[in-house]
């Protein structure tokens, strides 16, 4: 049985100056995907987001990234959910998580937006009941230290952690909607994550 996912969105900032930063995480996700489906996004006014449409494990999902900055990621989802009738729980987010070690990466369904911006964004807009990839870059070790080190590109060493992170996430992904949402998780969580 197939997770039943019809759209699938990265959290990201636009922009050159952000591209290879923690926060991107989500985006670098979704090129990883369009890449392996041989799919290319392209500007959608009316989302405000890149969005392609892509066939995923024998699937056909859409890919979105939205371009309102983290903060207002809600607003792209919701035209996307609106303009084609999807239920929030057929929307999977993926974003960066500071409460996971750097390349450890999680699938979960719903809950809290745990202080991220465009989670909180995105329950405002469409209600908590997506489900989440949440791809770990570790924390900086203080509160005050977040904003300054969401906004800096990883250290060469955690870049290849997170690299090899994606690579299993997607993987993650492409079984999930092959075979359904409990292998997925059985698959990424129980793996070794070194």
């Amino acid at each position: 049985m197939s997770a039943n996912i019809a759209a699938i969105i990265g959290l990201g900032n636009p922009g050159s100056e952000y591209h290879r930063t923690r926060h991107n995480a989500g985006w670098w996700m979704i090129d990883w995907l369009a890449s392996h489906a041989g799919a290319s996004l392209s500007m959608n006014k009316k989302m405000n987001a890149e969005v392609a449409q892509a066939n995923l494990g024998g699937q056909s999902v859409w890919l979105v990234k939205p371009q309102t900055f983290m903060n207002r990621s809600g607003q792209s989802m919701q035209a996307l959910a609106q303009f084609y009738k999807l239920p929030t729980e057929s929307l999977l987010v993926i974003h960066d998580e500071l409460d996971l070690p750097c390349g450890t990466a999680r699938l979960k369904r719903g809950g809290g937006h745990g202080g991220h911006n465009g989670l909180r964004s995105a329950i405002a807009h469409c209600g908590a009941d997506f489900a989440r990839l949440r791809l770990g870059i570790g924390h900086p070790g203080h509160r005050d230290q977040v904003l300054n080190y969401v906004l800096k590109p990883p250290t060469a060493n955690e870049q290849i952690e997170l690299d090899r992170c994606i690579d299993r996430a997607g993987d993650a992904l492409l079984l999930m909607l092959q075979r359904g949402w409990d292998r997925a998780t059985q698959q990424l969580h129980t793996k070794s994550d070194h």
